[in-house]
């Protein structure tokens, strides 16, 4: 999602604070009133936020919060709270909102906890799979050939197994490598889990087929790693770079004691990481796409310790141990835990556990006719595609009502068309359809119901589905009176750049390249070297050809402030002296001297169209505060401020 969203969804949190009654009503817009304890709850919240000091004072925020309210009238009054992109958004967020508060507590610690010993563990295991899920009638069939493949899968092993069976798109073989809780599907997680070492379980289905698993090991897990690298890319847009040759010179410097962090910083191709010293973020088995970075990661002892080079399919890599620990405590873990848990197809044993509880808490009223009413229009039809439906048919009579809610024959009749197809291929009795579909009816309608009502019967709830909706009102208001407008008014853009140009400069700025060398007395030659021939590639290639090596040659145009550059760097046409910068021996050739000079408004686009869009935001909340009539009661003002101090 876009940042400036978040920008936005930050005045939105809230916390519990109250106030007298009597100071109810703090301000009114257009004779709306605003409520004393939501200005005092952002306010409280916003409090811990903001650095700016001036923020934190009353008064100052009270216009800041008088600027938001404007904001949201002003959203209203364009009517983009109907807009049926942002209707769309926020009900797709108050879905997974939902999911988060709909749960049995005693199912959800139970799954927590089981997946927290799973994690202790990784499993390593190949599978069969038959993936066109067949239906009953098929059921045996795919069963009794699982039976055929788990024999030869178990005596004589994954390559056997893969020759003879991985023969089409419906059956595949495949070796999983190691894994962990939630990496796979909850149904076959359970069922690698539940097979010993050596073992190929019996076959099983999930969402994907029909299954056979064989583990080959489970060793207790290899807890978390935090490590740095260095990587040269494969594919380089500098066709001089051979990345085999620049990591192992990267690694000849190491060697020869240069820090990593420097190094990493000057070469690494990975910018994501480059900028921290070459620090990734930390991981466990299975979580990145290469095993080969994972295993020679893993396998360093002591922090510091670095790998020779190795080769992946991203490019070459030389990798650092920072620290590894184990696996966190169950109580450290716990809320990230429940988290997945709710996310995942655990959900599924959550909502059914929910249901059950549920149910004794509403009145709940299942219609006894229901049954008896569906089965003639349903036999000789439905599993044919059809629907067997009378010209009076009861669409509006009940199927359960649960409190005064009314889920009827229609909606009953909708979810059996949507999942019609699905049994069309099954010879089986029309009324195990009906009971199977009922059953599933009723438990979606009382969820259904909880779901509709949660803001009713759950406060915060309620509060973090007003901040979304209020966040993405904003964001859809600034996205149309502000942020288009200044990125598209080209004439207005070029006619701030010109009246503030001022503010758009460049520094002194140098053409050259830099020379990193593994010594001082390395950067001496170096240095001679590049002042008796008259180009860097005449250089390079003296010293490859007398095998000098850990040399790096960055070119470009520099800043003086550039970090890549000393401070004291001498701005003189040639040759420099030699610099004791970033870790590293350096020598400087600079080709030519770029004088300080207003940048066009190509080179300074971004920062241009952020200043324009502070002032057309400034101008646009002076037009909002004339439009709409803002009233403060100064009382209740004087006394949120004698309240707060």
């Amino acid at each position: 999602m876009d940042i400036r969203f978040y920008k936005v969804l930050c005045l939105l949190f809230f916390v519990n604070i109250t106030f007298s009654q009597q100071y109810k009503t703090l301000l009114t817009i257009d004779d709306e009133a605003v409520s004393t304890s939501e200005f005092l709850k952002l306010y409280n919240k916003n409090l811990d936020l903001v650095k700016d000091d001036s923020q934190k004072d009353i008064d100052n925020y009270l216009q800041l919060f008088i600027d938001y309210k404007l904001k949201l009238k002003e959203a209203k009054r364009l009517g983009l709270d109907e807009d049926a992109n942002y209707k769309r958004e926020f009900e797709n967020y108050k879905k997974q909102l939902t999911k988060n508060y709909i749960s049995d507590n005693k199912v959800t610690d139970a799954l927590v906890k089981e997946a927290y010993e799973r994690l202790l563990y990784d499993i390593k295991a190949s599978h069969i799979v038959i993936l066109d899920n067949p239906e009953v009638e098929d059921t045996l069939v795919a069963y009794n050939a699982l039976l055929g493949y788990r024999k030869i899968l178990k005596s004589e092993g994954y390559d056997a197994a893969k020759s003879k069976h991985h023969i089409d798109k419906k059956v595949l073989v495949e070796d999983l490598g190691y894994f962990s809780a939630f990496r796979m599907v909850y149904d076959f997680e359970t069922a690698a889990y539940n097979t010993k070492p050596g073992e190929v379980s019996m076959p099983f289905k999930t969402d994907f087929g029909y299954h056979v698993v064989k583990v080959d090991e489970k060793r207790p897990s290899r807890g978390t790693m935090e490590a740095a690298h260095i990587m040269i890319a494969l594919k380089q847009k500098d066709s001089t770079i051979n990345p085999k040759e620049r990591i192992n010179d990267i690694f000849n410097r190491l060697q020869n004691g240069e820090a990593f962090d420097a190094l990493a910083k000057q070469f690494s191709d990975d910018k994501s990481s480059a900028r921290n010293g070459g620090k990734l973020r930390a991981f466990k088995s299975g979580e990145l796409s290469s095993a080969i970075f994972e295993d020679a990661a893993f396998g360093l002892k002591n922090p510091g310790d670095i790998s020779e080079p190795v080769k992946t399919e991203y490019g070459w890599h030389i990798i650092q141990l920072i620290k590894k620990e184990p696996i966190q405590s169950f109580e450290d873990m716990k809320a990230s835990l429940e988290a997945r848990v709710k996310r995942d197809a655990r959900s599924k044993l959550i909502n059914s556990a929910m249901v059950k509880e549920l149910s004794q808490r509403y009145a709940i009223v299942k219609n006894p006719k229901t049954r008896a009413y569906f089965l003639p229009i349903l036999e000789n039809a439905y599993l044919a595609g059809k629907f067997n439906l009378p010209a009076d048919f009861k669409s509006n009579e009940a199927v359960i009502t649960v409190n005064d809610s009314i889920f009827t024959n229609a909606e009953f009749l909708q979810q059996l068309k949507a999942r019609q197809r699905q049994y069309m291929r099954e010879k089986t009795k029309i009324n195990k359809v009906v009971d199977k579909e009922l059953d599933l009816f009723y438990e979606n309608s009382i969820l259904e119901y909880r779901k509709d009502n949660l803001a009713n019967e759950n406060e915060e709830f309620a509060d973090i589905l007003k901040e979304y909706r209020d966040g993405l009102l904003l964001f859809a208001l600034m996205e149309k009176e502000i942020w288009n407008k200044a990125s598209k008014d080209t004439i207005g853009l070029k006619n701030y750049y010109e009246a503030n140009l001022s503010k758009y400069q460049w520094q002194d700025r140098v053409e050259a390249t830099i020379v990193s060398s593994p010594s001082k007395e390395d950067a001496e030659q170096l240095q001679l070297l590049l002042q008796s021939n008259d180009s860097i590639q005449q250089v390079k290639e003296q010293l490859k050809s007398s095998g000098k090596v850990g040399y790096i040659f960055s070119t470009g145009i520099f800043e003086k402030t550039d970090s890549k550059l000393p401070s004291d760097l001498e701005f003189k046409s040639g040759v420099s002296k030699i610099y004791n910068h970033n870790g590293s021996y350096q020598v400087y050739v600079i080709k030519a001297i770029l004088p300080a000079a207003p940048k066009t408004l190509k080179e300074a686009r971004g920062s241009v169209v952020n200043d324009y869009q502070n002032e057309i935001e400034s101008q646009w909340l002076s037009e909002l505060r004339n439009r709409f009539k803002v009233k403060v009661n100064d009382k209740v003002l004087n006394a949120i401020k004698d309240k707060m101090n």
